[in-house]
């Protein structure tokens, strides 16, 4: 038998023929009733590729089903199990009995071994108890050895993806882009091992197919040759240009015998891109965290634009008070989302999706409006009192050209006295672009709108920003409000407050929450707060019914 099983090996015939016709001969010439072959991945998943008959299929899954059983210890010892009598053993306390009564009485299985690595096993049933005897037990082990090294092994895809390659063909025209394309393909086709095959996948991608691999641990190392050969500056003498380029390699590897699809070359893609989130020039095995991470923000985003569309998001309302009296003062707009199935999205998410997409601009213009004309409605009810409007405005939405114009717009729609509206704005905006933010702050505060400084404290250093530009509100983060019963807490609240009265500015504390917290921010000289202890954010309308209580 193994002189055929030999002969059969060595022909074209299809893998998976070869397996189907081994399983049927061992049957035929050993003692036993059934055999079948069972492919086990790096993350303990099993495949069965090949069984006799329907029992020994129906003993495959029983295994995995229990996460118990002979096949998975032989794949994890590498070693071969042996077991003459179910019913009288206690080594597999779950899958024994459950075996027994699906008819078998006796199981010997053999591990199928890659040189170090393992493949999984050769699973060898029998529906009355016995031995096999030590000859039928070295053929068994031998024919699971010539198995397994005739089995495909890993599958890899390499996705290369050049590293801002625009910018070449932008600064240098479209041939230097062309030449650098032919010149990166020359280079990676003398990393191609024996077997492996390389393809212009589209633009400035590459993909490398790598077959017979024995894990991602193997892959790495084409990875970093990769890496080396993008050290060296490309020539272009037709041009008599240099270049430097780097690239971002994503790596996918499939498990073993496991054929190779569409879905491994998307996740070496996705894994490519997780590289160059993270900067790019160099190489990672798809993190599938990350991934479903990725996966989660896509489906959110499409899910965003379709709740823009069809009106789903709102608006909720937090009163801002002044401190000595508790009068309501202003209040602040914040975005809410309640997905259908996610239940509540936080804000922070979905500002980060809505400036990471063309959404942010269109999403601020909305809520603006939208909070512009409930007041409009609440001081039908209160007339002759002031009550200001804060809203929050994004870094990316700030710098935006039409910004300014865009706010001037909804307060002529609107009716609404610039000076009553607040935009507020975190310190990150001196990080995106600093000029251009300083630049959108002068034509606001030109507008008469007042600008205030959230989160104050918590992000870039903006010291030097606060003399010299159009701030008119200081807003102390909840973190230091929290830590104010400290002396050292109580400090850093008592000198922000002191700076900002000495360049003119007024101060908001941000979430009071208790009754000490209120006295101390008081004590300080905060003139505005807002927080819990106030009150909780609320729809249009319930603030509506508070203002009109109060009034």
């Amino acid at each position: 038998m193994l002189s055929e099983f030999a002969r059969t090996l060595i022909t074209d015939f299809p893998i998976q023929g070869i397996l189907d016709h081994l399983v049927q001969r061992i049957v035929g010439v050993l003692p036993i009733t059934s055999a079948g072959v069972t492919l086990i991945s790096e993350d303990g998943a099993p495949r069965y590729i090949a069984a006799s008959d329907k029992s020994a299929l129906r003993f495959e899954r029983l295994q995995t089903q229990l996460a118990q059983g002979p096949c998975l210890s032989a794949y994890v010892s590498g070693e071969a199990v042996a077991v003459a009598d179910l019913g009288a053993s206690d080594l597999f306390p779950l899958f024994g009995p459950a075996a027994v009564l699906a008819g078998l009485a006796a199981v010997f299985t053999f591990p199928l071994r890659h040189g170090d690595g393992r493949l999984g096993a050769l699973d060898l049933y029998r529906d009355t108890p016995g031995e096999l005897d030590l000859h039928d037990m070295d053929s068994a082990q031998i024919l699971a050895d010539v198995t397994a090294a005739y089995l495909p092994y890993n599958t890899a895809i390499l996705f290369v993806d050049l590293d801002r390659f625009k910018r070449i063909n932008d600064t240098h025209g479209h041939l230097a882009g062309d030449l650098l394309l032919l010149a990166v393909a020359r280079r990676l086709s003398g990393l191609v091992r024996s077997g492996d095959t390389l393809a212009r996948f589209s633009g400035d991608e590459f993909v490398f197919l790598c077959e017979d691999v024995h894990g991602a641990t193997d892959v790495e190392v084409l990875a970093d040759r990769i890496e080396e050969t993008f050290a060296t500056p490309f020539i272009l003498a037709e041009i008599d240009l240099t270049v430097t380029v780097a690239a971002s390699v994503g790596i996918a590897v499939s498990g073993p015998g496991q054929s190779i699809s569409h879905e491994l070359v998307v996740k070496a893609d996705m894994a490519m891109y997780q590289v160059k989130r993270k900067g790019g020039a160099g190489h990672q095995v798809i993190d599938m965290t990350e991934a479903l991470q990725t996966n989660r923000y896509n489906s959110l985003e499409i899910d965003l634009r379709s709740a823009l569309l069809q009106n789903q998001l709102d608006v909720a309302y937090q009163p801002i008070v002044c401190s000595t009296d508790g009068a309501i003062a202003g209040v602040e707009a914040l975005l809410r989302w309640t997905h259908p199935y996610r239940g509540a999205v936080s804000a922070m998410s979905i500002v980060k999706i809505a400036e990471q997409s063309d959404l942010i601009n269109e999403i601020g213009t909305w809520v603006l409006e939208r909070s512009c004309r409930d007041r409009i409605q609440w001081l039908r009810q209160r007339q002759g009192s002031q009550l200001d409007l804060a809203v929050n405005v994004s870094a990316r939405q700030l710098i935006s050209p039409r910004f300014c114009a865009t706010v001037a717009s909804i307060l002529a729609i609107t009716g609404m006295d610039p000076k009553t509206l607040i935009l507020e704005m975190t310190e990150n905006i001196f990080i995106e672009d600093s000029e251009r933010a300083a630049k959108a702050l002068t034509d606001l505060n030109e507008l008469g709108v007042r600008l205030a400084l959230d989160d104050f404290g918590t992000g870039y250093s903006s010291l030097s920003y606060l003399g010299r530009l159009p701030i008119h509100i200081v807003k102390i983060d909840r973190g230091f409000i929290a830590e104010i019963g400290d002396d050292a807490g109580r400090a850093i609240v008592d000198a922000v407050t002191s700076l900002a009265h000495v360049l003119g500015l007024a101060v908001v504390a941000e979430g009071v929450e208790t009754e000490s917290q209120h006295a101390e921010i008081r004590a300080i000289g905060c003139e505005y707060a807002q927080g819990y202890y106030y009150a909780m954010p609320m729809s249009a309308s319930a603030f509506g019914a508070q203002l009109a209580a109060v009034s």
